[in-house]
């Protein structure tokens, strides 16, 4: 059975724990402070640890050096540690992380999320042949492997980096700027950080600053007064105002005209703002995430963007990565959203062999969004049954029942040309694939898309 030692002076939060513990069928033992947890690690090793990160006596850094260097340690893997906190920042995340903590919680407790994490730990552990290092090691891969977090699918090694930086972040109220081309889900990605968040019971609001006309843009974000210009037959509240305690998130915030853009900076230093036709300041009180699908540094050199605002909106920077970089996950996700699409029309289609192969190898320059497009169309055409030869642009393995090709060189053409040729025919065998034509290459990705830019192509 797993045991876990809860270190926590907050007697109610330490209950809190203790409860979810019970419910999960574990044994757990409380320790008010350092001193405490050091006795508690003498006489029995646990398997687990959660710690408050602020202790009478010391912190984070004090035990995580205890789980590290118990004397009762009989292996020499480390116990793991869950820290929670009610004082969450950017720096107690940070600090968290860079101490090695297994997970960062916030204060109050989310009993759900607590008992999920200790229910994973429990199945993982097993102590029949006495080896507790080896089971906390297979934990500690499990819970590297998660393939969701909230509604973002994926367990790819990129994904995993995706989702620690999102509950690193999310606790805090730091400016998050998500970076990715367009399709990687963004918006998805802010409204995960927002419902992790402390603001989650307050709106989150995603306002597209390329989708409205410039001669607008500023009413919707800031409101405006009766009567303040022609149409205006009433007040309207802006995005600041109804958004005030929650989460407001700019997509495409670099097509934001520069003379908003000074006033949104204004906003971010000051807190307040004022509705146009107004002479009123209102103080606002929103955690602000800004997306953008072009690289910001470009934007800025075309004076598209500025600067300041640039660093002001830059405090925590986070790639989204495309989807051909995450290998497996385009299975998951496209099974994923088969079941929606079963779900929603009562239909129990499935997919072929052959179309999951496929739907793997195509590099999807249009990411997550043309792929359920691309499936929703096949569902659509597809009996119970959806092939290869549903998805559009049809896609096959070309060339998989005979990889043989030639191209056509005289005497004195030259290596890059010949290399360019050959490029371009395993292109074409491979319909367009180009994740299988660097495979048959022998090149990597990365190599072949560079070439490809070389030749304009």
């Amino acid at each position: 059975m797993l045991h876990v030692l809860i270190v926590d002076h907050d007697v109610q939060a330490s209950q809190a724990v203790f409860e979810v513990c019970a419910t999960a069928g574990v044994i757990a033992n409380l320790a008010t402070s350092v001193a405490e947890a050091h006795a508690c690690l003498n006489r029995q090793l646990p398997d687990l640890v959660i710690a408050e990160m602020v202790l009478p006596d010391g912190g984070g850094r004090e035990i995580i050096h205890l789980a590290r260097g118990s004397p009762a340690r009989t292996s020499f893997q480390p116990v793991p540690v869950i820290f929670i906190t009610c004082q969450a920042s950017i720096e107690s995340a940070v600090e968290a992380l860079r101490l090695g903590a297994l997970d960062y919680l916030v204060k109050p407790i989310d009993a759900a999320r607590m008992l999920a994490r200790i229910n994973a730990m429990q199945g993982s552990h097993q102590n029949t042949n006495g080896d507790a290092a080896k089971d906390r090691s297979a934990i500690l891969k499990a819970d590297q492997g998660q393939a969701h977090f909230g509604r973002m699918i994926g367990a790819s090694p990129v994904m995993q980096t995706l989702y620690r930086h999102i509950e690193r972040v999310a606790p805090t109220d730091a400016t998050v700027f998500l970076l990715g081309e367009s399709g990687t889900g963004k918006e998805l990605a802010a409204q995960t950080i927002h419902e992790v968040s402390l603001r989650n019971k307050a709106p989150f609001l995603p306002l597209n600053c390329g989708a409205i006309s410039p001669h607008l843009i500023e009413s919707e974000i800031f409101g405006h007064e009766k009567g303040s210009f022609t149409g205006a037959e009433k007040q309207h509240k802006g995005y600041f105002e109804r958004a005030n305690g929650g989460t407001l998130f700019l997509d495409e915030v670099t097509e934001m005209p520069l003379e908003l853009q000074v006033k949104l900076l204004r906003v971010l230093e000051s807190g307040t703002y004022m509705r146009i036709g107004s002479t009123q300041e209102l103080a606002t009180n929103v955690r602000i995430i800004a997306a953008s699908n072009r690289e910001p540094e470009r934007v800025i050199a075309e004076g598209r963007l500025r600067l300041d605002l640039y660093h002001r909106l830059n405090v925590f920077p986070i790639q989204m990565p495309p989807l051909r970089e995450r290998g497996a996950d385009i299975a998951l996700l496209a099974e994923s959203i088969l079941d929606q699409l079963n779900s929603a029309q009562d239909r129990p289609r499935q997919f072929s062999e052959d179309c999951l192969k496929v739907l793997e190898c195509y590099d999807w320059p249009g990411n997550v969004r043309e792929l359920r497009n691309n499936l929703q169309r096949a569902f659509i055409l597809s009996d119970d049954r959806i092939d290869a030869a549903m998805l559009t642009p049809h896609r096959t393995l070309a060339g998989s029942a005979d990889s043989s090709l030639s191209i056509s060189v005289q005497v004195g053409t030259t290596l890059s040309e010949v290399d360019r040729q050959l490029i371009f025919a395993t292109l074409k065998m491979c319909g367009g694939l180009k994740k299988r034509a660097a495979h048959l290459l022998g090149i990597s990705l990365k190599t072949l898309y560079n070439r490809l830019e070389e030749y304009g192509a």
